[in-house]
C-alpha cells in the first residue's frame, strides 16, 4: 500500500473572536522543534485604528523573540514563495482579516477563492509546518446587512476550503482546543 507523503504539515485552528486561537496556535508550533528552530509568524491585520494598533502590540508581546514577524495583509502566496523556505514553522493569523482586507481592496469573491487555493498550494511545496488561524463566523446571529451576510458567507467557503486541504484542524472556545481532523 502505497501511502501520500509530502513534508509540509497544514494545520488550521479555528475559533470565536478573541477565544484563544493565537494562544493554540503558538503552543501547537512549538511542539516538536527545537528552541532555535526558525520560526515565522505572519500576521494579515492592519492597525488602522486605536483599538487595532493595541490588539496587534498585545499580539507582539504574547511571542518570544525567537519568533520572526512578518506583515503581509494580502500577498499570501508571495510572502510565502519568497520566504517561506527560511523557516521550520509558520503561524499564520489569521485569514479572516485577511479576508476582510481582500473585501477592502474590492477584491472578487472568486478571486479571494482561487488566492486561497493559490496559496494552500504554495503550503504544500513547503516543507515547514504552516498552522493557519481563522475565525468561525458561521455560529452567531444572521448578519443584518448584505454586504456582512456575504463575507460570512465567504468566510465560511474560505474556511471549509482550507479545512477540507488541512492535515490536522482544530476549534477552540474559551482557550479549550477540540481536534476536528
Amino acid at each position: 500500500m502505497t501511502t501520500k507523503s509530502r513534508a509540509s504539515r497544514l494545520v488550521f485552528v479555528l475559533g470565536g473572536a478573541s477565544s484563544g486561537k493565537s494562544d493554540v496556535a503558538l503552543r501547537l508550533a512549538a511542539k516538536g522543534i527545537g528552541k532555535t528552530a526558525p520560526r515565522a509568524f505572519v500576521a494579515t491585520g492592519e492597525g488602522r485604528d486605536e483599538e487595532m494598533a493595541a490588539k496587534i502590540a498585545r499580539h507582539r508581546l504574547s511571542r518570544s523573540a525567537a519568533w520572526t514577524t512578518a506583515e503581509v495583509p494580502t500577498d499570501l502566496t508571495g510572502w510565502l514563495e519568497k520566504h517561506g523556505k527560511e523557516f521550520r514553522v509558520i503561524v499564520v493569523d489569521c485569514l479572516t482579516m485577511w479576508l476582510s482586507n481582500h473585501f477592502g481592496l474590492g477584491s472578487k469573491e472568486s478571486q479571494v477563492l482561487h488566492d486561497m487555493l493559490a496559496f494552500i498550494h504554495a503550503v504544500k511545496r513547503m516543507r515547514a509546518r504552516v498552522i493557519l488561524v481563522a475565525n468561525e463566523l458561521g455560529m452567531g446571529v444572521v448578519p443584518v446587512d448584505a454586504t456582512s451576510r456575504r463575507f460570512r458567507e465567504l468566510a465560511g467557503a474560505v474556511n471549509r476550503l482550507v479545512a477540507k486541504e488541512a492535515d490536522e484542524a482544530y476549534l477552540v472556545a474559551s482557550g479549550l482546543s477540540i481536534r476536528l481532523k
